[in-house]
């Protein structure tokens, strides 16, 4: 069969991005440098594998398929719906879950607006919900709001009550929740956190809800890929509604899911794909949805129960020489991939921390710390060691990891105390040109560097940017 030779206009098409784009491909190597030269300590944040890169980056993005397998929009979807049903078959099968008890809407773009479209299939403008406060933990989307301000769509559409964490434990205080449920009769509580290092009461919550004829739905965007690697503790037993990101733990492209419960007779299966689709978003990510289900067939495999077993295995490692260190961690340790760090005991913010800590190539993210007035300078730093675990770290790597950290916050604390001011513009300042900073840059990105990388061969990176 011969092929037309392409006309001069299409020539473009068929080039790499290498010769069609290298101000976009130097980008895209420069991040492959900074990955591999780094300490990816962020908790929402892990490396895919190279299987996963491969299918984000397919064909598969040029087909619109609004609708469901069977039931499109658009013609020529047969190997779409064939994509997509395997997908769900193996979203199923990595949490252990019966199909004629679970369902899941696998085309949600975010875990963000997987939900929103959550909440506009269970409950109604207005109606009440009640999640965990985002300065104990919890996720914006969960009804975070101000004194001043509703910051997230689900305060903005919804009533929101949010609950918290007891200040000296950083536990949820159940009982409070339970006596606070009492008073605002919601129609929606939501357990699942952003930045909660401790095991939840599901049952708990279960009884909560039913008090008052409430839907329950988790969030476990954080730990999904800890249950689904038998590390922690199922919301399935428990609630209505599940959802989470495909990345974080899970260990795949940045997407969302819904589980939903098709047992209850109360229609939310069809009222979950109305929300997902047309309610919330258009056509799916198809080449996402590969992506997916290839990291789902991994987290389904025996190597990802290991993996998932080290994870919590090297947190609890970082939690516990950093409390050798005389550090406080909210709840005093962890049981997950997290630990949250409170730096008000050495007069720090985690702003300045973070910024430090960018600066010798570990990347952590400031974060707020139960008691504190402000996400912009909050109290403290959250940690996670998924990222580093997929590179290979082990416990007594993780050792070498807080060190480092200790390190970093002793500078910070210096040069706090030398310049005079706790002002973040001359805390910058001052850290300009300080040889401890360079000094640990330099072993930091030694040791780095001598881990493998997933998803792509370091020696292949075309750098233009120098670490």
């Amino acid at each position: 069969m011969s092929v037309k030779p392409t006309d001069s206009w299409n020539v473009c098409l068929n080039t790499s991005l290498k010769e069609e784009d290298k101000e976009v491909y130097n980008i895209v190597e420069n991040e492959k440098l900074r990955q591999w030269s780094g300490l990816e300590l962020i908790a929402s944040e892990n490396f895919t594998s190279q299987a996963v890169i491969e299918a984000n980056g397919t064909a598969l993005t040029n087909k619109y398929s609004e609708g469901l397998p069977g039931a499109r929009y658009y013609g020529g979807n047969e190997y779409i719906d064939e994509l997509e049903i395997l997908c769900q078959k193996r979203a199923l099968a990595a949490f252990g879950l019966n199909a004629e008890q679970w369902g899941v809407n696998v085309q949600p773009y975010s875990g963000s607006t997987a939900n929103f479209a959550a909440l506009t299939a269970l409950i109604q403008p207005q109606d009440r919900l009640m999640g965990l406060d985002l300065p104990s933990g919890g996720h914006l989307t969960h009804g975070y709001q101000t004194n001043k301000k509703k910051i997230s769509s689900s305060s903005i559409y919804f009533q929101s009550m949010p609950y918290q964490v007891d200040a000296s434990s950083g536990l949820i205080n159940y009982k409070r929740l339970e006596e606070n449920a009492a008073l605002f009769r919601p129609k929606l509580l939501i357990c699942g956190a952003s930045a909660y290092p401790a095991e939840w009461e599901y049952d708990t919550m279960r009884k909560i809800a039913d008090q008052h004829g409430a839907y329950l739905m988790c969030d476990m965007a954080h730990i999904s890929g800890l249950i689904a690697g038998k590390e922690a503790l199922s919301p399935f037993d428990y609630c209505d509604i599940v959802t989470t990101t495909t990345h974080k733990t899970l260990r795949g492209p940045r997407a969302g899911l819904i589980f939903f419960r098709r047992d209850k007779g109360d229609g939310l299966e069809s009222r979950v794909n109305q929300a997902v689709f047309p309610s919330c978003q258009g056509g799916p990510h198809n080449n996402t949805i590969a992506a997916i289900a290839v990291a789902l067939k991994q987290a389904g495999s025996p190597e990802f129960k290991q993996y998932a077993k080290q994870v919590c295995a090297n947190a609890k490692k970082l939690a516990e020489v950093l409390t050798g260190y005389g550090y406080r961690l909210s709840t005093g340790s962890t049981v997950n991939h997290l630990v949250l760090w409170d730096l008000k005991p050495v007069g720090l913010t985690g702003s300045k921390v973070e910024r430090i800590c960018d600066m010798v190539h570990i990347t952590i993210n400031k974060n707020s710390i139960a008691g504190d007035k402000s996400a912009v300078t909050p109290g403290g730093v959250r940690l996670g060691s998924s990222a580093l675990t997929s590179r290979s770290l082990k416990e007594d790597d993780f050792v070498k990891v807080a060190e480092f950290l200790h390190r970093t916050v002793d500078i910070a604390q210096k040069v706090q105390a030398a310049c005079g001011s706790k002002l973040m513009k001359d805390f910058v300042a001052a850290l300009d040109g300080n040889q401890d900073i360079a000094q640990l840059k330099k072993e930091v990105v030694e040791f780095a560097r001598s881990f493998p990388m997933p998803g792509f061969d370091p020696t292949t990176i075309e750098a233009t940017a120098t670490i």
